[in-house]
């Protein structure tokens, strides 16, 4: 079976989700998400940007016939993108394309962790046994410092910046602190900032630990196994919060 996996979404939306997209095994696989999170696709035949696909196109009146073609090759195509779209999802009956879709994120008022709302979503049409924790494996030795990484998707969600330098003040005590800025966070002096999203994830596996906000980057910790303290504010860590059996919430 030649199956196509089209998730769209932030870094953490996409981290969250990896249980789920890895129990979509296939003879051959293929999957199409944003730019950023490619490099973090370890476990496909083919990965491409959703960008670079024009899938965008596929709505229209007269999608382009290579794009038709190309999505008419797969057995299976399931898809967070265009689900909440009604003209999207008509347009793709009535091309009679093999999709599925799922809706990208979990309700408003749901208290599901939103690892288990996609594993839920993928079990309809396939069988997985997953724990549910999402998992980036790098082969790296743990060194002695300490990253922090004060910035966020949204400025609602960023623990002030002058509590984080004085936090770092007292752990400097005992051991070195980096601070980490990912590729889509505004610039920050003395940090370390790293493109690519898997070359970032081996920097932070060498890390003892690691402290920052709900927060793409603050999954692609803990899916490293790096010691994690994530710090929420208006988001609820029931349904958000990193999972691993090194992450801890603090309340703010």
């Amino acid at each position: 079976m030649r199956r196509l996996i089209i998730r769209p979404g932030a870094i953490g939306d996409f981290i969250v989700s990896l249980p789920a997209l890895e129990c979509l095994k296939a003879d051959t696989l293929e999957i199409w998400v944003a730019s950023p999170n490619l490099p973090l696709v370890r476990f496909a035949d083919r990965v491409r940007s959703i960008a670079s696909t024009r899938l965008d196109l596929l709505a229209v009146t007269e999608p382009p016939s290579s794009l038709v073609e190309d999505l008419g090759g797969f057995d299976s195509i399931v898809s967070w993108y265009g689900a909440n779209r009604p003209e999207f999802r008509d347009l793709v009956r009535a091309l009679n394309l093999p999709f599925t879709f799922f809706g990208a994120l979990p309700a408003g008022d749901s208290t599901v962790h939103a690892a288990d709302f996609y594993l839920a979503q993928v079990r309809s049409i396939a069988d997985c046994a997953s724990d549910g924790i999402p998992r980036i494996r790098c082969q790296v030795t743990r060194e002695d410092f300490a990253v922090f990484h004060p910035f966020s998707g949204s400025p609602k969600k960023n623990w002030p910046l002058a509590k984080f330098q004085e936090l770092a003040r007292q752990l400097e005590r005992t051991m070195p602190v980096r601070w980490c800025a990912g590729p889509e966070d505004p610039p920050l002096p003395g940090s370390v900032r790293i493109h690519d999203l898997y070359d970032l994830a081996r920097w932070l596996a060498r890390a003892r630990l690691y402290i920052g906000n709900d927060s793409g980057i603050t999954h692609l910790a803990a899916a490293v196994g790096t010691p994690v303290l994530a710090l929420f504010g208006p988001t609820n860590p029931e349904v958000w919060a990193p999972r691993g059996p090194h992450v801890r919430v603090g309340r703010w």
